[in-house]
């Protein structure tokens, strides 16, 4: 039973839902510096994940490699897409406050959003971790986090925060019921390195937030995909011939 993916996804949901009510009682001011703080707390754990790399130049070639990837199928264009799409929804189904955001930086942030929820290296991980053990400690760890940022992302965006919670179940509960067959052939080599990457993507996502440089962090999601790979061809086949 997924426990933890299922408390992690209620509190993006209900969290959507209280910043959603909430908005209109903070001030733009309120707004703007509580979203550099969780910028800031993005940027530290991201710092924080790095220092357990343990092959750097395979994970630095994986988000290089991941990233080119990314942008030629032009990953963050789909997302954007579907942010685009998820807002329509929303605002169809419920009448929603204006954000009084321009159309370009609103759908930067939802993209920011998305990625955040649904491609964080401790999601993916602990998703799997939840899957193999059964032990969904990181998952309820992260699900506290999660549910003050999507409060203070749905206060800017809206309700649509919270539909952010049905394709982040889906990726999670997908990851956990393939964690039996992908845990066994990881090491915690990999998975140190694996969660490196996803501080990669944290940092990246630390200064969008902090709207001092636009990262393309949808574009990096492959990077996700291929680090561990690249970890394992490292370690066992390339540090041997050296």
């Amino acid at each position: 039973m997924p426990i933890g993916i299922i408390v992690n996804v209620l509190s993006v949901a209900l969290g959507g839902i209280v910043g959603g009510l909430a908005g209109k009682y903070l001030s733009p001011h309120f707004k703007t510096q509580i979203t550099l703080i969780f910028g800031v707390c993005s940027l530290s754990m991201g710092i924080f994940t790095l220092g357990i790399m343990e092959n750097m130049p395979a994970v630095v070639f994986a988000v290089v490699i991941g990233t080119g990837l990314g942008l030629v199928l032009h990953l963050g264009t789909w997302i954007n897409q579907s942010g685009v799409l998820m807002e329509k929804t929303i605002t169809t189904l419920f009448k929603t406050p204006k954000h009084g955001m321009d159309p370009a930086e609103y759908i930067s942030t939802l993209t920011t959003v998305i990625v955040l929820f649904c491609a964080s290296g401790t999601g993916i991980y602990g998703s799997l971790d939840a899957g193999m053990t059964g032990d969904s400690t990181i998952l309820f760890s992260k699900s506290i986090l999660d549910f003050f940022t999507a409060a203070i992302f749905a206060a800017n965006l809206g309700y649509v925060v919270s539909i952010i919670a049905i394709p982040q179940f889906v990726i999670f509960f997908v990851l956990f019921l393939l964690a039996k067959v992908i845990f066994p052939m990881t090491s915690p080599v990999m998975i140190n390195d694996f969660k490196a990457a996803g501080g990669f993507l944290m940092i990246a996502t630390g200064f969008r937030m902090m709207k001092v440089k636009e990262f393309p962090v949808a574009d990096m999601i492959p990077a996700m995909l291929l680090v561990m790979p690249l970890s394992y061809i490292w370690t066992n086949w390339l540090v041997p011939m050296f």
